[in-house]
């Protein structure tokens, strides 16, 4: 919106396809909402009840600046038995959301006009945030012939002088991929060789449905250059509690911890609670969940790959998003997704909104139970694009 009250920098209306579909939306009354990734199911009654204990306990005041140091206990914790790495109570941050994790992580290390290459598609947020930051977001495409991986010629192409981040994310928003082990070895090596940081939005890391989760900081020379973005949004169906936490080297974290002191000062104390509970009883917690979501992904996945000019990677690698190729329709993303909500009242996502290598694509989010899957699976049948 132009103003001159309004900064100029938010003169140029940067409103996603995203948003625009939303809107339409809005026009129907029965609508199936496969767009958002927020679940339907609701955060685990062992998380809310232990919360809410806390809270009538006296959890309701700021805690540390860089987190309730119970929950950094639990995180270091979580990362010694999960994946043996030894986390250090001063490398450890605790933020409102994953998604302010990631803007303290770019604010804390870009200067004006350093570039950040994120591997494409992505999280819709990534390019403004990283110019939120005064950086420049540079847009590495994978594709699915090539199973969205990560490819190194690729990458090195993109590297120069202002290169200063790469950003990943696997098990990956939108298209469900993982990058494999050997995909990984490849980015640290390069990440090396080149001296850059490496931003790790670990966000899906319980939903790798073929591989365990392996965290790249894991990897040789790698700790004292990534940041580890994580979320409790997703791993725990804890959106609404916006809570998240970093890991990274200790002056970065000092970094961030200042910064935040001028943005939120502290992250919520109950949802801090509630991740401490969500972290001590994820083995009652996530196992239900995941195959629940498992089970909705393979369902939408065959149901997909059997109506004309869609298909989608089977099986299922991770996250609960299906990146749907509609290429065959003739529509680009935006068209395809529009022709989906007027005529069967289906929203989804289209594929533009996450990079240009997005194009062709449709995002489903796998978010209601396998009964309403299939109401919107039998109408998408009948849509008029996908008859033969």
């Amino acid at each position: 919106m132009k103003h001159r009250f309004i900064s100029k920098r938010y003169w140029k209306d940067k409103s996603t396809p995203m948003g625009k579909v939303d809107e339409l939306s809005k026009g129907f009354d029965d609508v199936i909402n496969l767009s958002l990734g927020d679940p339907d199911l609701i955060t685990d009654r062992i998380i809310i009840d232990n919360a809410f204990q806390d809270a009538r306990n006296g959890h309701t005041k700021y805690t540390d600046f860089r987190g309730d140091p119970e929950l950094r206990q639990e995180i270091s914790t979580y990362y010694k038995e999960e994946y043996r790495m030894d986390v250090k109570d001063s490398e450890i941050f605790v933020a409102a959301s994953g998604c302010l994790a990631m803007y303290l992580a770019l604010e804390a290390i870009l200067d004006d006009g350093d570039e950040v290459i994120l591997q494409a598609p992505f999280f819709t947020p990534y390019p403004q945030q990283v110019e939120l930051a005064r950086g420049i977001p540079v847009e590495l495409a994978t594709y699915e012939e090539e199973d969205f991986q990560i490819q190194m010629e690729r990458l090195e192409g993109l590297i120069n002088e202002r290169t200063k981040a790469l950003v990943i994310n696997t098990p990956s928003n939108p298209t469900g991929s993982c990058l494999t082990l050997e995909t990984m070895e490849k980015i640290a090596q390069i990440v090396r060789k080149y001296d850059l940081i490496l931003i790790a939005d670990d966000i899906y890391t319980s939903f790798s449905y073929q591989n365990p989760f392996v965290p790249i900081a894991a990897l040789e020379g790698m700790r004292e250059r990534t940041i580890i973005i994580n979320s409790f949004s997703k791993n725990f169906t804890m959106t609404g509690w916006r809570i998240g936490n970093i890991i990274a080297p200790d002056y970065i974290i000092k970094t961030i911890q200042m910064i935040n002191e001028n943005v939120v000062f502290t992250a919520p104390s109950i949802s801090q609670r509630a991740a401490i509970h969500a972290l001590r009883n994820r083995e009652a917690i996530q196992p239900p969940m995941v195959e629940e979501y498992r089970k909705r992904m393979f369902y939408a996945a065959e149901r997909i790959n059997s109506i004309p000019h869609m298909s989608v990677i089977y099986p299922p690698r991770g996250t609960f998003y299906l990146f749907v190729n509609v290429k065959e329709t003739g529509l680009n993303s935006i068209e395809a997704s529009d022709c989906i909500l007027r005529e069967a009242h289906v929203l989804t996502i289209p594929g533009i909104s996450f990079g240009q290598c997005g194009e062709g694509y449709i995002r489903l989010a796998c978010t209601v139970g396998i009964d309403i899957l299939k109401e919107a699976f039998d109408r998408l049948e009948k849509v008029s694009i996908f008859k033969k």
